[in-house]
């Protein structure tokens, strides 16, 4: 076996991702009828949302009716890793020529980007800006 040249600094999970047909149903279920709190809320592009709920911890659970045409031509679940090394691992996976079909993306309280694990199962790596 190969020792890799590269290692994740992964912290944790730092969301898991599904889509969902009619977000004002989920929401409600995830909110109301499960009791979480709601983190984070935005609107991709008109009509497009992004939400996460807390699950305590650095881990949220995101639900998004936004399907992007370069990620999956049928939005699948997802799952994302907290790294500390976000840019080390966003050039290692360029190196190793592995296709980045959603990002790099900065948004206002991370950094992200997309790939697919041989199976074709979605993985986002991740980092979360310093608050301060």
């Amino acid at each position: 076996m190969n020792t890799p040249t590269f290692a994740l600094q992964a912290t944790g999970i730092a969301f898991a991702l599904y889509h969902v047909t009619d977000v004002a149903r989920a929401r409600k279920f995830y909110a109301e009828t499960l009791g979480l709190k709601v983190c984070m809320e935005m609107e991709i592009a008109p009509g497009k949302w992004w939400i996460e709920f807390d699950l305590g911890g650095p881990s949220a659970l995101a639900i998004t009716n936004f399907e992007s045409p370069t990620t999956n031509a049928t939005p699948s679940s997802g799952v994302a890793i907290e790294v500390t090394n976000h840019d080390e691992a966003l050039a290692a996976v360029r190196a190793a020529g592995i296709d980045i079909p959603w990002g790099p993306n900065e948004f206002p309280v991370c950094h992200c980007f997309g790939i697919k694990d041989p199976d074709g199962n979605d993985l986002y790596i991740h980092q979360r800006k310093a608050q301060g």
